[in-house]
C-alpha cells in the first residue's frame, strides 16, 4: 500500500527497455532542470530548481569497462549475468548526456515544461516511450511530495496523443534515494532512475532491489524489447 505523505512524481509515456544497478562510465549523465512552484495563500507562490531523471529501465546497460550490452532485444548477455548478483556486478547502468535526451528519447526540459514523445529514432535504435522521475534540486534524491491538506495542481497538453496511448502522470511511494541506502549493489540510486515501485508488480522491471531480473528470464513474443523474470 502506499502512503499518502510522502510520494514521488512519476511522469509517463509508455514502454520499457533496460535496466542496471553499476554505473557505467560510457557516458556522463546529465539531469535536465526544471521549475516547479509551492504556493500558499498568505505568501503567494515560490519557485524551486528541481530536475529529471530518466528511468533506469531505459538507460544503456553494459559490461563494465566495455561497450558491450549486457541486454539486447530481449534476451541477456548469459556470460555476464548467470545470475542476478553476478550480473549487477558486471555490467553498468550508463548517463544521459544532453544530445541523447532529445535525440535518442524524445523528451526535453524547458523551464516549467517536460515533453515526452512516444516513438524517436536515434542514432543506433529506435526508443518506444520513456518513464521520468522528479528529482530535488541536488539532483540525487527524489522529490518527495506531502499532500497533506495540500493540492497539487498541473497543465497537461495531450492534443498529439493519438487514440489508445498512454499518458500519464502519477505518484507511487519509493525511496527518496531510490534504494541507493538500502541495497549496496545499487550504486546509480535516484540519479539514475533506479527503485521504482509499481501495484501491479510488473516482471518485466530488470533489476529490483540492487539484483538482476536475469534468473528465469524468458523474452516476449510480442515485443522484441521486453521480457519477464522471476522477481516482480
Amino acid at each position: 500500500m502506499c502512503k499518502t505523505t510522502m510520494i514521488a512524481l512519476v511522469l509517463l509515456a509508455i514502454t520499457a527497455t533496460t535496466t542496471a544497478q553499476q554505473i557505467g562510465k560510457q557516458k556522463a549523465n546529465l539531469n535536465p532542470g526544471m521549475t516547479s512552484q509551492t504556493c500558499t495563500k498568505s505568501g503567494g507562490c515560490t519557485s524551486e530548481q528541481t530536475k529529471v531523471t530518466m528511468d533506469a529501465n531505459w538507460r544503456w546497460l553494459h559490461k563494465e569497462g566495455t561497450s558491450s550490452n549486457c541486454y539486447t532485444g530481449n534476451t541477456w548477455d548469459s556470460t555476464a549475468c548467470p545470475d542476478g548478483k553476478t550480473c549487477a556486478s558486471n555490467c553498468g547502468l550508463d548517463g544521459i548526456p544532453e544530445a541523447d535526451w532529445t535525440g535518442t528519447y524524445g523528451a526535453s526540459a524547458t523551464g516549467s515544461d517536460l515533453s515526452l514523445k512516444l516513438v524517436t529514432k536515434g542514432p543506433y535504435s529506435k526508443n518506444v516511450g520513456s518513464r521520468t522521475f522528479l528529482l530535488d534540486a541536488d539532483g540525487q534524491n527524489y522529490k518527495m511530495f506531502h499532500l497533506l491538506n495540500r493540492e497539487f495542481t498541473f497543465d497537461v497538453d495531450l492534443s498529439k496523443l493519438g487514440c489508445g496511448l498512454n499518458g500519464a502522470l502519477y505518484f507511487v511511494e519509493m525511496d527518496k534515494d531510490g534504494g541507493q541506502s538500502k541495497y549496496p549493489t545499487n550504486k546509480g540510486g535516484a540519479a539514475y532512475g533506479t527503485g521504482h515501485c509499481d501495484a501491479q508488480c510488473p516482471h518485466d522491471m530488470k533489476f529490483i532491489s540492487g539484483e538482476a531480473n536475469a534468473e528465469g528470464w524468458k523474452p516476449s513474443s510480442t515485443d522484441k524489447n521486453a521480457g519477464t523474470g522471476k522477481y516482480g
